[in-house]
């Protein structure tokens, strides 16, 4: 008796100890996923360069984004506001060109806004090829509202509702052409496979990623340094049930075929934050409308333009007047 009263206590005790220990790790586990979800899809509260901790390279890209700021505002660019879905008030600056019926979107990345990540294109479309400029702020980013970052899933939306923004202010005669960087070049080639209206003509993205389930699994692991499925799976859980949105079909690869109009390809060949792979497989997949692409050696994520901007300029030229009515002498 005594013998069987020992046992049935350690066996208890045991039971408790594997109990305790299960509840620590479902617990651990809660933390972990807690905090990725924060990092990856909730807008952050401070969004403040830290100047003096950048590098060279990154402070110049600084200072230049801070003169071609002030460039776009010293020209008086229209508030302009709009309500998504989800009843977030979206922001965005535009800048008219008189007489022109051609128009830019550009869209910037994430964790950034409109100004810091577009305004260095605002010269080269604006006044030489004479579009009328447009630069949104993404929901939860910028000046728009919103709580939650969905890697193009929503964004892509709100895109479209400005396309028909222009398109109901300024006729259904106007051409659009839709320019992103990184998540902004996810977002372009999303509302490109979701049979955008006819008065968009061209996409042009640059450095933007296959599909959001690739893009969150490769930062996870960049900063942990080894790869967890487990955490990137979980993200997508909670966002699909907890936030009321599917990345999922935040799919650039996936749904390329399903492409509308012809897509100049950019990125550069040192992108460690987007990998170049990226570039090239989203190139590769493209068959089913006509493509071009402009590759820049050693340039990092972001830096196409900042590394090679005549070649940049000309490529873009030269793939929109193949759609378009530009002219370099506007």
């Amino acid at each position: 008796m005594v013998l069987t009263s020992e046992k049935g206590f350690i066996m208890k005790v045991f039971l408790i100890i594997i109990a305790v220990l299960l509840s620590l790790i479902l617990i651990a586990a809660c933390i972990i996923v807690s905090v990725a979800v924060k990092e990856c899809v909730i807008r952050p509260k401070n969004t403040t360069v830290d100047y003096d901790s950048l590098s060279e390279k990154y402070k110049k890209r600084y200072e230049l984004r801070q003169k071609n700021n002030k460039r776009l505002y010293d020209m008086n660019p229209e508030d302009l506001s709009l309500t998504d879905n989800q009843g977030n008030v979206l922001k965005a600056w535009f800048v008219p060109k008189e007489n022109s019926k051609t128009f830019v979107i550009a869209v910037h990345g994430y964790k950034c806004n409109g100004p810091d990540e577009c305004s260095h294109l605002f010269p080269f479309y604006h006044e030489t090829l004479g579009f009328n400029y447009l630069l949104p702020d993404h929901v939860s980013h910028g000046r728009s509202e919103g709580r939650y970052i969905s890697f193009g899933a929503r964004e892509s939306e709100n895109l479209l509702l400005w396309i028909n923004y222009l398109i109901e202010r300024y006729g259904e005669d106007i051409e659009i052409v839709l320019h992103g960087i990184s998540m902004g070049a996810a977002t372009v080639m999303l509302v490109n496979q979701s049979n955008p209206p006819s008065q968009v003509k061209a996409i042009i993205e640059d450095c933007g990623y296959t599909n959001a389930y690739d893009i969150i699994f490769h930062t996870i692991k960049r900063q942990l340094g080894f790869e967890a499925p487990h955490i990137t799976k979980a993200i997508f859980f909670v966002t699909r049930n907890f936030f009321g949105y599917d990345m999922r079909t935040a799919d650039c690869l996936g749904r390329m075929d399903e492409s509308k109009n012809p897509i100049l390809f950019i990125h550069g060949t040192k992108d460690q934050v987007v990998p170049f792979e990226m570039g090239q497989k989203l190139y590769e997949a493209c068959k089913t409308v006509e493509k071009d692409k402009l590759f820049v050696e050693g340039a990092v994520h972001a830096f196409s333009y900042y590394d090679a901007k005549e070649e940049y300029d000309a490529k873009v030229t030269e793939f929109l007047n193949k759609y378009l009515s530009v002219s370099s002498e506007k």
